[in-house]
């Protein structure tokens, strides 16, 4: 896949509002987007997707047929469509409903109203992760890494798998909660740890606190990607030496933190 510009970027927008429609496209259209595609209804989207797959979809929250939840899950069922990047404009603040959002895997979620800013860093984030280039970990031998990705969420695992190998990490298990990322722990060597909070069984700070204290593996890096608000809860974590990022995430930011957590294991190498 060769590099791409926001330019170049095929756009397909949800949106059943012809007035946040025309809002939507003059800023996309001011950020430099010049391909849109404007649709009203989720299958209509789906449609056209099968058609054509886009480098972005866009969506509402709430279309005619389904939500923009129900929208990104039917993407993420398809083989075709499952990698393609997710962007949610909406006004809807209740967090369990955008955490389905979050746990698909998406580039971004956008308020309505949105700042210019917001939406083009949220374009920028589509492009870098397109670019089979600009996200390589450097002087990092990432096809060597090992790499265990803990989630209760499948299509979390698969967002965060993709991003992982777009940085050239081959090597990766997964787990669906901390339990299972524990046991194979005990008969496994990583590199290095991608794990959520909030999942049944063993959460994310059961682990951590498994990793730390009660296996080989006690100085294992450890990247906690979650939507997880509570600012006691993730500090108690941080305490732990982890490094945290929120759902949805930047490909970029993933990059950088993996790096730091990387740098001392490969200086004292």
């Amino acid at each position: 896949m060769k590099s791409i510009s926001i330019g170049e970027l095929q756009v397909l927008l949800a949106e059943p509002s012809g007035m946040q429609y025309r809002v939507i496209q003059e800023s996309l259209v001011r950020c430099g987007v010049r391909h849109l595609e404007h649709v009203q209804r989720g299958e209509q989207a789906l449609a056209a997707m099968r058609q054509a797959v886009p480098d972005l979809v866009i969506s509402a929250m709430y279309l005619p047929d389904m939500t923009g939840a129900g929208l990104v899950r039917r993407m993420r069922g398809e083989a075709a469509l499952e990698a393609v990047p997710f962007m949610l404009i909406s006004s809807e603040d209740d967090f369990d409903s955008l955490d389905e959002v979050r746990q698909a895997g998406v580039v971004a979620i956008l308020p309505k109203p949105f700042q210019p800013g917001e939406l083009k860093r949220a374009l920028y984030a589509t492009v870098e992760f397109l670019d089979p280039d600009a996200l390589q970990l450097g002087d990092v031998f990432a096809e060597e890494l090992k790499v265990l990705v803990v989630d209760d969420s499948q299509f979390a695992r698969g967002h965060i798998r993709r991003t992982l190998e777009g940085f050239g990490i081959e090597q990766i298990t997964e787990a669906a909660d901390g339990r299972e990322a524990a046991g194979i722990l005990e008969h496994h060597l990583f590199d290095f740890v991608v794990t959520d909070y909030n999942m049944p069984g063993m959460d994310g700070a059961e682990l951590v606190s498994h990793i730390r204290h009660r296996s080989g593996q006690s100085d294992l890096p450890i990247l906690m990607v979650t939507s997880e608000e509570d600012a006691g809860r993730l500090e108690a974590v941080t305490r732990e030496n982890v490094a945290i990022c929120d759902k949805p995430f930047e490909a970029a930011v993933v990059r950088g933190l993996i790096r730091e957590m990387l740098q001392e294991p490969l200086i004292n190498s």
